[in-house]
């Protein structure tokens, strides 16, 4: 196939075999290129030089697969990618079903457990969905350990109005829905700028399997964050106007870009609240260009004690420029606190489509 004639699952295979090796996971590439080849779908065959045919909402390019890579203390770091399955002739229905297909296939390669998914899947794959964005994957990848997938499904694929009960039943039927009032009193404070984003679950045996709710917080201060994360047990709150001065660059910043988003994991035991937080920060929409974004991620990993250097061959396996040419390559920062794995993850767009050019000081979002 000749270079303008790539198409996006070999150029997003391409990158995630480099990403690994930066990383140093090495002993299962194989099997991890071919469950992303898998999750993809037949639609990621076509070459990245013709004209999309489904934009995509994972990228800003559109492109279907963004990349993450998490750093915790003393931990290896994991890898992972969100994956939007597309069909042939991609549609919300033909996507869809090509979402379940690979589902299918993934569950003949990987340590799948799909009970919890069975439970819920009625109420997020309705026959005619109201919105583009239906059903994602994410492929979880680490050093000796089999690769891991999770799903996420949208609350509003029935409508905005319909998301709140849509998630107050699938926590019910997935064994936290007493958790819903935690999220109601302390996320979703503010009407038309508070809204669940995403609802998903770890396809892995139940014991250790999470179950996240996401909600998307619109010109939100350090405040509206912490507030929310005083939804789960056990997290200190009071890191968050930290981490979101070292992110967004200014002392209290309204985030008029894209939003912040909290999310909210349950895990074996969480009767009541959630026990895990974390706060993402679309860091793209807060910098000029990715040499700022690159440094401020640099400050963030001072601030927590994590060694750069494994982040910095990730970014160099992935970015395809140099960083201040563009802004986007790095698109979200996040803080994770509580169970079951504290840390910080960075998400890497893959930018097989386009790149973002660079902004003047004076359009930065406040």
């Amino acid at each position: 196939m000749a270079a303008g004639e790539v198409s996006i699952r070999d150029f997003t295979t391409s990158q995630l075999t480099g990403l690994l090796h930066s990383v140093g996971i090495g002993d299962n590439i194989a099997d991890c290129v071919s469950l992303l080849a898998d999750a993809l779908g037949p639609g990621a065959l076509r070459s990245i030089s013709d004209p999309i045919r489904w934009a995509s909402g994972v990228a800003d390019d559109h492109s279907p697969v963004e990349f993450s890579t998490a750093f915790g203390i003393g931990e290896r770091p994991v890898v992972r990618m969100i994956v939007e399955p597309t069909a042939n002739t991609p549609s919300r229905q033909d996507n869809t079903a090509a979402a379940l297909r690979a589902l299918r296939r993934m569950a003949r390669r990987a340590d799948v457990d799909t009970s919890r998914f069975d439970a819920v899947a009625d109420l997020f794959l309705p026959e005619h969905p109201e919105q583009d964005f239906v059903f994602w994957y994410s492929l979880v990848l680490q050093h000796a350990t089999p690769p891991a997938v999770k799903v996420y499904l949208n609350p509003e694929v029935r409508g905005g109005a319909a998301a709140d009960g849509l998630v107050h039943e699938a926590l019910s039927r997935t064994g936290f829905g007493a958790g819903h009032a935690a999220l109601r009193a302390h996320a979703l404070t503010r009407p038309g700028l508070d809204r669940y984003s995403f609802f998903a679950l770890d396809l892995v045996e139940r014991r250790r399997a999470r179950v996240k709710v996401y909600v998307s917080h619109d010109l939100a201060g350090v405040a509206d964050v912490t507030r929310a994360a005083q939804a789960a047990t056990g997290v200190d709150s009071d890191r968050l106007p930290d981490f979101c001065l070292l992110t967004g660059g200014r002392e209290h910043p309204t985030f008029g870009g894209r939003p912040l988003v909290s999310s909210f994991t349950f895990m074996d035991g969480d009767d009541t609240a959630p026990s895990g937080y974390s706060l993402y920060v679309p860091i793209r929409d807060y910098v000029n260009d990715d040499a700022e974004a690159r440094a401020r991620v640099l400050a963030v990993m001072a601030k927590y004690g994590l060694d750069a250097t494994q982040f910095d061959r990730a970014l160099d396996s992935i970015a395809q420029r140099p960083l201040d040419e563009g802004v986007g390559l790095i698109a979200h920062v996040s803080l994770r606190m509580g169970r079951p794995r504290p840390g910080i993850s960075v998400y890497l767009s893959s930018e097989a489509y386009s790149t973002t050019a660079p902004r003047s000081a004076t359009s930065v979002a406040v």
